[in-house]
């Protein structure tokens, strides 16, 4: 089974526009979040796709491999789906570029539910760290069944307790996906869905498709970088762990 890791980096973030290049430690943060899947030794190839000519030639700049993709794509799952029409995997793991603090293990864990054969996709998830706030809506929570199996993602607070709950169990989403080839290539076939309009988020283009996503448990974090202030925090972390 082979897994091929795409690092989808976009240049024009709305919030932090040229995110994937600003530097972090004196290098750019595309190239942390580059390493990160290299440290991983889960896939023998790792592609960066980006519509950006500043962001391809950085990576190649560093020795990393990047494709060309289309400006107009909505989501980096969409970005991710026109690499699979290019380059034949059994797996495609969708590491985003702004993750440089991602731990290598998240990606062994995020591909061990391909185990079974009928997994078609596959995330991460955790319980919800006490020191965040539940309301907070750019930390996505998920519910599951028994199994793992997602059946909501939200940015709202999910589920709601109506009546008072000693230890409420609320799971965090982490944005690290990975996909069999035939529903990532459906998918982005697909235009963006109700539920994924609604809440911006792409995952759910996969639920109202009819694609099953496995959520195992993890133990990591992860900080991914959206606002000035994440960089500035997670700079902090890597000036302090220069093996980072």
């Amino acid at each position: 089974m082979e897994t091929l890791i795409v690092i989808p980096a976009r240049f024009a973030s709305s919030r932090l526009p040229g995110k994937p290049l600003r530097k972090i430690a004196g290098r750019p943060m595309i190239q942390h979040v580059y390493q990160r899947a290299l440290e991983a030794r889960v896939a023998p190839r790792v592609v960066v796709a980006t519509e950006s000519e500043e962001i391809r030639s950085a990576v190649l700049a560093f020795g990393g491999e990047c494709l060309l993709t289309r400006a107009d794509h909505p989501t980096g799952s969409d970005r991710v789906a026109e690499v699979a029409g290019k380059i034949r995997a059994d797996i495609y793991l969708n590491l985003q570029g702004d993750e440089p603090l991602m731990d290598p293990l998240m990606l062994s864990e995020v591909l061990a539910p391909f185990a079974d054969p009928d997994t078609p996709v596959a995330t991460l998830k955790s319980r919800f760290p006490p020191e965040e706030k539940i309301g907070n809506p750019n930390l996505v929570k998920v519910v599951v069944d028994r199994q793992d199996w997602a059946l909501l993602f939200s940015r709202a607070p999910i589920p709601h307790y109506r009546n008072p709950e000693p230890d409420p169990i609320h799971y965090l989403h982490h944005g690290i996906y990975a996909y069999r080839r035939e529903p990532l290539l459906a998918f982005g076939k697909s235009a963006p869905t109700p539920l994924e309009r609604a809440e911006s988020l792409e995952q759910l283009r996969f639920l109202e498709l009819g694609f099953r996503i496995k959520a195992p448990t993890t133990s990591r974090r992860s900080i991914g970088v959206d606002t000035e202030e994440d960089l500035a925090r997670v700079e902090k972390i890597i000036s302090k762990n220069p093996d980072l």
